[in-house]
């Protein structure tokens, strides 16, 4: 008798700006990184509940000639840093948005890859951000997604909102009630 496979895991993926941190605007020094409220707190509960966490950011800076890639993954290990957990992944897709990308959302090819390779249960994954993009990537990707107000104004953008109304997208306040739904299985996927 083969032994069974592990059980497929759930997983978060975070979009950075304006999601899990105030966006300043093209952010490439560290000291520019500062949580939103309630942010570490609800990555550790995912964590201490077996969900992996990845990163999933568009950084069209490093394609504009702002800051390199390295300034990037700088302010990514401050993040990591302040939220006291290490993320399962990073990707970080620098292109400007007119460029040819893999990963740029709205591409879902980062979360398909993750799902296949890391043994996600797409049934229990969510993409979360700020961005129409960012729903567009999970929904493209066959998993959930739940849009966030913006860090920095507490309100979520007109066209996410509206996106997401249409699709039947939750909307929460912030990444932390996201998580805290997620957790107490308040966020159902399309079609549940």
């Amino acid at each position: 008798m083969k032994p069974s496979a592990p059980p497929l895991r759930p997983a978060f993926f975070f979009d950075r700006d304006d999601t899990l941190v105030r966006d300043a605007g093209y952010m490439s020094r560290p000291e520019q990184i500062e949580l939103l409220p309630g942010a570490a707190e609800a990555l550790a509960a995912a964590r201490a509940a077996g969900w992996r966490l990845y990163l999933v950011t568009n950084q069209s800076g490093i394609g504009r000639g702002y800051y390199a890639m390295e300034d990037a993954e700088a302010c990514n290990r401050r993040l990591e840093a302040l939220l006291g957990v290490v993320f399962d992944g990073i990707c970080i897709a620098p292109e400007r948005p007119d460029e040819p990308s893999r990963y740029r959302k709205p591409s879902p090819a980062y979360v398909l890859e993750r799902v296949a390779e890391d043994g996600l249960d797409p049934a229990r994954c969510i993409v979360v951000g700020d961005k129409v993009s960012d729903l567009e990537c999970g929904l493209a990707a066959g998993v959930r997604a739940a849009l966030v107000a913006r860090g920095s104004t507490g309100e979520p953008r007109p066209d996410a909102a509206a996106f997401a109304a249409a699709r039947g997208v939750p909307v929460f306040p912030s990444a932390a009630a996201a998580v805290a739904a997620a957790l107490a299985e308040k966020i159902r996927g399309a079609g549940e």
